[in-house]
Parts: C-alpha cells; structure tokens; sequence
C-alpha cells in the first residue's frame, strides 16, 4: 500500500513541477514577446522619424539648390557696362555664327520681295490713299525704318567678295530685314558680276546699264568721271525706283567693324530730329591708332568724310538735279551744298579700306590710310541717348568746352611738360594750322576752306595720350 501512495506522491509532485515550470516558461515566454513587440515598435518609430529627417534635410538641400541655382542666374543676368565693352566682340561674333545657321526661307522671301519692287517700281503709298491705307503704310514704314546698304562696284571681284563677306557676317539677326543688301555694278565686268551672283538671295545685283565711254578728258580723269555717273544712276535707283528712305553707301574697298550696323541703326533718327544734320558717315580722316581712344565717342564735322555715310531719300533729292560729272565728293564740300550742315562721325572708324588699287591709284593709302584704326569692339549705340549729338545743345557745350579748358603750344605736349589730359592749342589761320597739323601727324589739307573732321573750325584728337582741340581764336567767325 506504502509503494502505490509513494509512486503517486511522487507523480503528484512531477506534475506540480512541471505545471510550475510551464507557468514560468510562459511568463517568461510573454514578457520576451512583449518586449520584442514593443522594441519592433520603437524601432519602427525611430525609422520613421529618421525618414522624416531625411526628407526634411533632401528638402533644405533642394530648397538651396534652387536658392543657390536662381542666385547664379540673377548674377549671370547682369552685365556691367565694361564687361559688355571687354566681351561684346565675343558674343556677336557667337551671334553671327548662329545667324550663318538660320533657316534662309525668311530671307530668300524677304529678299524677293524688294527684288519685285525694284524690278516694277512703284510708289510706297496707293496713289489714292484711304485714311487706313494711310495708317498702315506709316505704321509699316515707323516700324521697318529701312536703311538699304548700298555697295558700288566695278571691275574688282576679290574686293567685292570681301567687302560683301564682312557685310553678311557682321550683320547682327536682329537688323538683318532693316539693312537690306543692294551690290550696284559698273564696268561690265564679267568676273566681279559672277562673284556678285554667287550670293544668290542674300543680295540683290543691278548693273549699271550706261557703259558708254567718257569724251574730252584726260586718261587718269576718266573713272572719276564714270564713278560719279554710277554713283548718280545707283542712288537713282535705291530712292526713286526702289522708293527706299535711306541708304548707307559703301565702295567695294571697305570693310566694316563689328557695331557698323548698329552705329547707324542709333544715329538714323538724329537725320529726321536735326536738319542741321545732313548725313552719318563711319569715317574719320584722323583715325590712326595713335589718334583716338574713345570707340563710344561721337562729334559733328562740317567735313564731309564719305567713305561708308548715310543719307535720306530728302537729300538725294536736294542733290539729283545739281549732282556733277565727276569729283563728286569734293563736290559734297562745296559750300553750295553743305550749306552750313554736319555729319555726324565717329572718334573710331567703323570702316577702313583695303584699296590701295582704284580710281584714285592709292592716293594716301600707303603714307595714311593702311594706318587707319578699324573699331574692334562692339558698342552699343542703340543703348545710348545720342541727343547730346543735336545741334541746339552740342553747340554751345563744344564751344564752352574747347575754350575753356587750359591751352599749350606743341613744343610742351611733345616735351611732356603738359600735366593735364585735355588741351587747346591754337592755331591762327589755315597755313598755321597746316603746319601745326603736320607736327602732329594728323591730315593737314583742306576742302573748300574746311580742315578734314572740324567742326567750328575745331578738330579734336589724341596725342601721346592727350586729346587735343587744335583751334582758331575765340572770335572765329567762319571757314576761310
């Protein structure tokens, strides 16, 4: 009996054991899985908060990024006038190799469509004009404000070729329909008149049809003679014909600087505000390196300077009836027909001719004119208020200026005991001022009276880095 009571004590007890055994493997069992749960979660919840963290951080660094990239745009956006002086060249010269990959249909239609006028002339307004027909046409004309470059040629195909070269390609886009390319040529030359085609389009050609000979002069007279006929048939056509307003001139032996276009797209309107104003020429007679520094700086000259000038259609026909046989230009001096108006001119050329051989052999070419400074760097004279170019104010300002500012003879500027930066030095009449002149190695002859690129019988220019005003007297009262 004792053994059975024993053996299930003792099976009693093995449960009792087990049962609390299994008690506590199951506490244990729940509060590891607890814990478990509970650091799941707690690192779930710090996963998400780092996310967040990150997201906010990925936000700033693009929030600044785009801080940073409108920055660097805004600041690109500013160009400084200098820095537009030092890099403008660069950009046009980007620009005009943009323009050389446009696509050619706008200007083979533009192109054609002056070509049709010319070919058929006709009047720029209805011969019965209607008040809208009126308006459109002034609208059309304020808004194009055509300015025809008007190349005159002969017998010279490398000359031409390089002259039209430099046309096209300095020509910026945005001017491109406003300065339309006429290539006028005389001689019959077969040569020059094939590489006039070979442009195709992008110009149009008339040929000068009087190739008749010039009786009664001498041998070395007779081009200057069929010069002037051409010249008085080629602007016939541009204005009469073609109905044109305004032409820049330019002979086949120019070629042109990188604001050509845009000087006289700024100094257009000042013929219509000015009267006293007669033309617009790139020239200057006086444009040796040594001689200028300012390419922003333009003056008045009583001196006609030719050489790539503008005039309007209201002068060429002032001029058509009178306009002479030959030496047309020293005919433009003549007080007859300046009659008291100015060109404007620049301080630095926007064209220098490479002709040494023409009408005129060479006149001054090897001793002068191959030193003439072409502009290499672009202005932007469409940015400036050219006002003070007007008469009614430059006048009085030069005047003041010139005589007011210390004077010395040339022996002190060339010994360097001149301390300033601007002189006067005088001059008494025309022999004394050829001979001062000289002594500064600037052109020394006069046309009717005028010395080249004086205004008020005033020329200014630079030497040894002192500009100067050679003068008349305070009473000067005019032109010998």
């Amino acid at each position: 009996m004792r053994p059975v009571i024993f053996k299930r004590t003792r099976l009693i007890v093995v449960l009792a054991v087990l049962f609390f055994l299994y008690i506590i493997f199951y506490k244990w069992h729940t509060s590891v899985n607890l814990r478990g749960i509970s650091d799941r979660d707690g690192n779930e919840s710090l996963s998400q908060r780092e996310k967040t963290e990150i997201m906010d951080s990925e936000d700033k660094l693009t929030e600044n990024e785009g801080i940073k990239n409108r920055y660097e745009k805004l600041v690109n956006s500013f160009d400084t006038e200098n820095d537009i002086k030092e890099n403008d060249s660069e950009s046009k010269e980007s620009e005009q190799e943009t323009n050389k990959d446009q696509d050619e249909n706008e200007q083979e239609d533009e192109n054609e469509a002056y070509s049709k006028e010319s070919e058929e002339p006709k009047e720029l307004t209805p011969s019965k004009n209607t008040p809208e027909t009126e308006q459109e046409n002034q609208v059309n004309i304020e808004k194009e404000q055509v300015i025809v470059v008007l190349v005159i040629a002969c017998n010279r195909p490398e000359y031409v070729k390089k002259c039209i070269d430099t046309l096209l390609e300095k020509r910026p886009a945005d001017l491109k329909a406003q300065f339309p390319i006429v290539v006028s040529q005389d001689c019959g030359h077969e040569e020059t008149e094939k590489v006039i085609a070979s442009y195709g389009n992008k110009l149009k050609l008339i040929k000068q049809p009087d190739l008749s000979a010039i009786h009664g002069v001498a041998a070395h007279m007779v081009g200057y003679y069929k010069l002037s006929r051409h010249y008085k048939w080629a602007l016939g056509q541009i204005f009469d014909v073609m109905g044109f307003d305004a032409a820049v001139i330019v002979e086949d032996d120019l070629e042109i600087a990188p604001d050509f276009y845009d000087y006289f797209a700024a100094t257009r309107p000042l013929l219509d505000q000015d009267p006293t104003i007669w033309c617009v020429s790139a020239w200057n007679d006086n444009g040796k390196e040594e001689c200028v520094k300012d390419n922003g700086l333009l003056f008045r000259s009583d001196f006609f300077p030719g050489l790539g000038w503008m005039l309007k259609r209201s002068l060429w026909n002032e001029l058509r009836p009178k306009w002479p046989n030959a030496f047309w230009d020293d005919w433009m001096r003549n007080p007859e027909q300046r009659q008291d108006r100015c060109c404007i001119r620049p301080e630095i050329c926007r064209t220098k001719t490479f002709g040494e051989n023409g009408v005129s052999q060479g006149q001054f070419y090897l001793q002068h004119l191959q030193y003439i400074k072409l502009n290499d760097k672009f202005f932007h004279f469409r940015n400036k208020d050219l006002s003070y170019l007007l008469k009614d104010s430059y006048d009085s300002d030069f005047h003041n200026h010139a005589y007011m500012i210390p004077s010395a003879s040339f022996s002190e500027i060339k010994s360097g005991k001149v301390s300033t930066t601007v002189v006067r030095v005088q001059y008494e009449d025309n022999s004394s001022f050829e001979s001062l002149a000289k002594q500064f190695g600037i052109m020394s002859d006069l046309k009717s009276g005028v010395p080249r690129m004086a205004y008020r019988g005033i020329v200014v220019f630079i030497y040894k880095g002192i500009r100067v005003f050679l003068a008349p007297p305070d009473q000067w009262t005019g032109y010998e």
